[in-house]
């Protein structure tokens, strides 16, 4: 097994590589926790690599024919490897060593880490989610069950449950960015997150989402996914006010940064897909900046959850 220390340099060089904005942002904890929130990047980025078969979000080196794991397959390793880590056992992986330290420091992460993996499967079986709540359940899945288990690595205590749902309902703010955003590129891999009855709604037949001619039809749908972040993202930044500043520093930055996302493509209306939104050095600066200041001068006031979120998203699992 490699050494806590090694895993954390691992951790570090696949943040580095694999998303610029949360590396900058997690710049901003203090060092204890800037280390866990890497080695709990690592094992998140390993298996969505491994469900997507790719390398950092980015397709890796071609193969030999016949050497690709089916869907199903990867999840299994997943699983696998998961179980491996937390039973203590070296994997012979980097990231899922991490999470095995990481679980053995932050207990939580054991509980909540299921979820994480269970959408992935929804992904594997070619999932498509037919109902508002079930855009949400997934989201929950692949970045609400995150959120928790980020706030459990900055010291929330397992029985503060409404900071931790606010924090899960960060990571559903941040998913739904995603979403609007990646609507052509989830397309060309066969997948769409958007709620099927939205696009009957919109007479957007399946499959066309990003058809030209549609473009127009679809602009409305995308608005009511990034009316929906904007809600969660205030949310959350309730639960933010409650941590130590540079965690609360940290926090509000990303939720600026990814917030940045879903306002942009909202704004560019039809042309949202014409070139992939991003954020640049200068606009995460600023970002970063005005978190600062709201860190130190702003706390929002109290607000209600989201209709939908931590307790109703878990009885939906319980349910699915």
């Amino acid at each position: 097994m490699p050494s806590r220390a090694a895993l954390v340099r691992a951790a570090h060089r696949s943040i580095r590589k694999g998303s610029k904005s949360f590396a900058a942002a997690s710049r901003l904890f203090d060092r204890k926790t800037r280390e866990k929130v890497w080695l709990l990047y690592a094992w998140c980025r390993a298996c969505d690599d491994i469900a997507d078969d790719q390398d950092h979000g980015r397709a890796p080196a071609p193969r030999p024919v016949g050497t690709t794991l089916d869907p199903e397959s990867r999840l299994a390793t997943i699983r696998t490897l998961t179980e491996l880590a937390l039973a203590g056992e070296p994997t012979g992986t980097p990231a899922f060593d991490a999470f095995g330290v990481l679980a053995r420091e932050v207990p939580l992460l054991r509980d909540v880490a299921p979820d994480v993996i269970e959408g992935f499967a929804l992904d594997a079986a070619d999932w498509r989610p037919r109902s508002e709540r079930d855009m949400l359940r997934y989201c929950y899945h692949v970045a609400g069950a995150v959120g928790v288990m980020m706030a459990a690595v900055m010291g929330v205590s397992p029985e503060d449950d409404d900071t931790l749902d606010r924090a899960c309902d960060l990571g559903i703010a941040f998913q739904l960015g995603n979403i609007v955003r990646d609507v052509w590129e989830d397309d060309a891999r066969g997948r769409c997150y958007l709620p099927v009855e939205w696009l009957v709604e919109a007479d957007i037949p399946p499959g066309e989402v990003t058809k030209p001619h549609y473009r127009h039809a679809l602009v409305p749908q995308v608005a009511r996914a990034c009316a929906l972040a904007y809600e969660y993202e205030a949310s959350a930044r309730v639960g933010a006010a409650r941590l130590a500043f540079r965690q609360r520093w940290a926090i509000l930055s990303a939720a600026n940064i990814y917030g940045a996302i879903a306002r942009e493509v909202e704004a560019r209306g039809a042309h949202a897909w014409d070139h992939r939104v991003t954020t640049t050095k200068m606009q995460k600066l600023r970002f970063v900046t005005s978190a600062f200041t709201e860190a130190q001068h702003r706390a929002p006031a109290l607000r209600p959850h989201p209709v939908i979120s931590r307790p109703q998203l878990l009885e939906l699992v319980r349910k699915a």
